[in-house]
């Protein structure tokens, strides 16, 4: 996960005691340090103790922050005292930056509420949000309205804010590829790339007819086909699987790398059935799962919206995502169901994994033509569930997150697959239909709901349903 640098904001009154704004300064430069995170904030020679009170002192700082906008994921805003809220607004407008915005308060303590220690942050946090929301700003708050950076709960706070900067510029920067068409079958896939692109999000397309094209170019010995021959076999037991499907994979792996890399793709939806196994005699799941492994995302069926789905998880935890299908229930457990798909989960996802074909796939389209699934079996954890889809009748986006537990209950089938526990699932089920979304949900092994809701409905403005957790 890249380190994360952030603007900071130390806003001041001068009637208040000057000591308040350099403890303040040296409780944030602690914290960040602390949690590995850069800063770019005022030097204390630069304005009165590199704080920001007045309209120069604005331009002061909007200026340092266009230096350094390229690397700023966020804005933290510092009150330990009233602070100027006119200042704070100005510098953000100045600074042209839209990212998101945390505002910290000092609490005061009634031991110390002299003219000397007191601070009223808690009033000065209000007028700031009040600015912010004039000039055109969204920002996030700290659970508790006054908090202290030494504390544990503002530690925890700031890393969920760091969190919502990834998802927030990643999501809004993101260049999704889509490899062929979606399966004639599924309309439940169908997207649109304008919404998606009002809202930051590129999607490039490529035909699976150059694919398959550049794949019967590439000679068997070529270094890179041979390269990632070695690649696949590094990943996962292949001892079931025929050398000729291997080669093809490797070939195929091949020819997609180039293409996202020649593109700058952070994900990618691919047509997974059933031409590629009518024209080419494999399954893709195990180039997806090694991709999704490497932190790209790769989504079933051209799931676009999948796609994106797994991205913005990922950039919430900084784990692996997967697509999966809303498959099965549990025996007759109403908060339990199955989550599966045929093969293509990032290996980390399980305690052990082989590669092997698509059973269901296998057995209209031949065994001999569906080989490369990753077979496993989840282990239990935390885990989240996300899900993006554009609706078009209304012409915005729409989202619902939520968490659960993958468990340990037996299950004896094949594929990729898990059991998870949601509490009031079968609530969660009716909404998912009642809303016309998606069978695929996207699965990650961290629980970050509240993170994606945070950046969804105030950052992106997304109708966003967070699925209760008891």
């Amino acid at each position: 996960m890249n380190k994360i640098t952030l603007g900071v904001i130390i806003s001041n009154r001068d009637f208040f005691p000057d000591h308040l704004v350099a403890e303040g300064r040296r409780d944030i430069v602690k914290l960040l340090a602390e949690l590995d995170m850069d800063a770019v904030m005022l030097g204390e020679d630069q304005t009165k103790l590199g704080a920001v009170e007045t309209w120069q002192d604005a331009k002061i700082c909007a200026e340092l922050f266009q230096k350094h906008r390229s690397r700023i994921a966020g804005i933290l805003v510092i009150l330990p005292n009233f602070g100027d809220e006119r200042a704070v607004a100005d510098t953000v407008k100045l600074s042209g930056l839209r990212v998101p915005i945390l505002i910290q308060a000092y609490p005061d303590d009634l031991d110390r509420f002299n003219v000397e220690h007191r601070r009223d942050a808690f009033c000065g946090k209000i007028s700031v949000c009040n600015n912010l929301r004039q000039y055109g700003y969204a920002f996030s708050l700290t659970q508790s309205h006054t908090v202290h950076p030494d504390s544990a709960e503002f530690k925890a706070e700031l890393q969920k804010f760091a969190a919502v900067c990834r998802v927030v510029n990643g999501v809004r920067t993101a260049r999704m590829g889509a490899i062929g068409a979606r399966p004639a079958a599924f309309n439940t896939v169908r997207y649109s790339e304008k919404l998606l692109q009002a809202n930051g999000i590129s999607v490039n397309t490529l035909d699976l007819s150059e694919v398959l094209g550049a794949t019967q170019r590439l000679a068997d010995d070529h270094p890179q086909v041979k390269e990632f021959l070695n690649k696949i076999r590094d990943y996962t037991d292949t001892a079931a699987v025929p050398e000729l499907p291997l080669l093809k994979m490797a070939k195929l792996g091949t020819v997609i790398t180039d293409w996202m890399t020649a593109n700058e793709l952070h994900a990618t939806a691919i047509q997974c059935w059933d031409s590629l196994q009518s024209n080419y005699a494999i399954n893709v799941c195990a180039l997806m799962s090694m991709m999704s492994k490497r932190l790209f995302p790769s989504a079933c069926e051209v799931d676009v919206t999948g796609a994106v789905s797994m991205y913005a998880l990922q950039l919430a935890s900084g784990r692996p995502s997967a697509l999966v299908d809303w498959n099965n229930n549990y025996a007759d457990d109403p908060d339990k169901c199955v989550l599966f798909h045929c093969g293509n989960w990032a290996k980390s996802f399980f305690p052990a994994t082989c590669m092997g074909w698509a059973e269901i796939l296998g057995t209209t389209l031949g065994r001999e033509n569906t080989y490369g699934t990753i077979v496993g079996r989840v282990a239990s954890g935390p885990m989240s569930y996300a899900r993006i889809s554009t609706d078009d009748r209304h012409g915005t986006i729409r989202t619902y997150v939520g968490e659960g537990t993958y468990t340990a209950d037996p299950l004896d089938t094949f594929g990729s697959r898990a059991v998870i526990a949601v509490p009031r699932l079968q609530e969660l089920l009716r909404f998912i239909c009642q809303n016309g979304f998606e069978h695929h949900t996207a699965m990650n092994p961290a629980h970050t709901a509240v993170i994606l809701e945070e950046a969804f409905v105030t950052y992106f403005g997304w109708e966003t349903y967070h699925h209760p957790d008891s």
